[in-house]
């Protein structure tokens, strides 16, 4: 699954998000990576975690966002309970896949989280948040090379994220350190 996740990566500008996502994203996405205005891109991100937060089916929209409260209040096994009633609802909720990457991430489950990420990516190819933990599990497991791949491809959709600069920054000085 792994080689898998960064071919996925590697192609995410070939390839379409789900229908089932708002088609006002592509514009969002353009904006966000356009932009040079600090303000302008926080803003645009912050809609587009909105739009990823939603579906058609509003009571999946709701329960994602019960989901995400249960993970921000460390109620995890409700959490994962919830998201895999979800899923299996509506298999077609990118974000939801992504919540529960997100959960399976921070309960150190690596494996499901690589798989969660995966279905994130196959969904929508331009997640930013799955990309950049999929490179984190990656500096983990001391694949350098694999993780800076990953966040570069996750600046080229979101070049504002600038915790990700600094780690990018700080493992090509790190590369170019070791050389000599």
């Amino acid at each position: 699954m792994y080689a898998e996740t960064l071919k996925l990566i590697a192609t995410f500008a070939e390839r379409q998000p789900s229908p089932v996502l708002p088609s006002c994203l592509d514009p969002l996405f353009r904006r966000l990576a356009g932009t040079t205005a600090a303000a302008e891109a926080s803003a645009t991100e912050d809609r587009i975690w909105e739009l990823w937060m939603t579906h058609p089916n509003t009571a999946a929209a709701r329960v994602l966002d019960l989901a995400a409260t249960d993970i921000a209040a460390r109620r995890f096994d409700i959490a994962e309970t919830r998201l895999v009633r979800l899923l299996r609802a509506v298999p077609d909720f990118p974000e939801a896949w992504n919540k529960r990457a997100t959960l399976y991430y921070m309960l150190e489950r690596d494996e499901e989280f690589i798989r969660d990420a995966h279905r994130t990516l196959q969904l929508e190819p331009r997640h930013f948040g799955a990309i950049c933990g999929f490179a984190e599990i990656c500096l983990a497991r001391g694949q350098r090379e694999a993780a800076l791949f990953a966040f570069g491809a996750a600046l080229r959709i979101n070049p504002h994220l600038k915790q990700v600069r600094k780690t990018v920054a700080r493992l090509n000085g790190r590369r170019r350190g070791s050389a000599h």
